[in-house]
Protein backbone atom coordinates (compact mmCIF):
# COMPACT_ATOMS: atom_id res chain seq x y z
CA UNK A 1 0.00 0.00 0.00
CA UNK A 2 1.29 3.47 -0.84
CA UNK A 3 2.02 6.24 2.15
CA UNK A 4 2.22 10.04 0.99
CA UNK A 5 2.12 11.87 -1.97
CA UNK A 6 1.30 10.29 -5.30
CA UNK A 7 3.47 10.36 -7.83
CA UNK A 8 1.96 12.07 -11.11
CA UNK A 9 1.84 10.39 -14.53
CA UNK A 10 0.90 11.81 -17.36
CA UNK A 11 0.48 8.70 -19.55
CA UNK A 12 -1.66 7.05 -16.38
CA UNK A 13 -4.00 10.01 -16.70
CA UNK A 14 -4.50 10.34 -20.12
CA UNK A 15 -5.02 6.87 -20.81
CA UNK A 16 -7.63 6.68 -18.08
CA UNK A 17 -9.78 9.10 -19.87
CA UNK A 18 -9.20 7.83 -23.13
CA UNK A 19 -9.62 4.21 -22.87
CA UNK A 20 -12.21 2.16 -25.56
CA UNK A 21 -13.13 0.44 -22.06
CA UNK A 22 -14.07 3.57 -20.55
CA UNK A 23 -16.04 5.17 -23.72
CA UNK A 24 -18.07 1.42 -24.08
CA UNK A 25 -19.45 2.02 -20.62
CA UNK A 26 -20.22 5.65 -20.84
CA UNK A 27 -22.24 5.46 -23.59
CA UNK A 28 -24.08 2.39 -23.47
CA UNK A 29 -25.48 3.99 -20.06
CA UNK A 30 -23.79 1.17 -17.76
CA UNK A 31 -22.05 3.56 -15.10
CA UNK A 32 -23.32 2.70 -11.52
CA UNK A 33 -24.39 5.27 -9.58
CA UNK A 34 -22.02 7.54 -7.35
CA UNK A 35 -20.69 5.05 -3.79
CA UNK A 36 -22.10 2.16 -5.85
CA UNK A 37 -18.83 0.66 -6.06
CA UNK A 38 -18.80 -2.08 -3.55
CA UNK A 39 -21.29 -4.00 -5.32
CA UNK A 40 -19.49 -4.31 -8.98
CA UNK A 41 -15.89 -5.05 -7.59
CA UNK A 42 -15.74 -4.93 -3.29
CA UNK A 43 -12.62 -5.88 -3.57
CA UNK A 44 -11.12 -3.25 -5.12
CA UNK A 45 -13.36 -0.65 -3.96
CA UNK A 46 -11.82 -1.32 -0.64
CA UNK A 47 -8.43 -1.06 -1.68
CA UNK A 48 -9.05 2.35 -3.31
CA UNK A 49 -10.85 3.91 -0.18
CA UNK A 50 -7.86 2.79 1.83
CA UNK A 51 -5.08 3.75 -1.03
CA UNK A 52 -7.22 7.41 -0.87
CA UNK A 53 -6.67 7.69 2.80
CA UNK A 54 -3.19 7.15 3.32
CA UNK A 55 -1.69 8.89 0.34
CA UNK A 56 -2.76 12.48 -1.11
CA UNK A 57 -1.90 14.29 -4.41
CA UNK A 58 0.38 16.76 -4.61
CA UNK A 59 -1.36 19.09 -7.43
CA UNK A 60 -3.95 19.55 -4.35
CA UNK A 61 -1.23 20.77 -2.22
CA UNK A 62 0.18 22.91 -4.87
CA UNK A 63 -3.43 23.95 -5.36
CA UNK A 64 -4.12 24.79 -1.67
CA UNK A 65 -0.61 26.71 -1.68
CA UNK A 66 -1.63 28.59 -4.19
CA UNK A 67 -5.31 29.35 -3.00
Amino acid sequence: MKFGFRKPSLKKRLSARTSIKRQIIHRSGLKMPRGYAWLRNPKKAVYNKVYRKTSFDIFKVIKKLFK
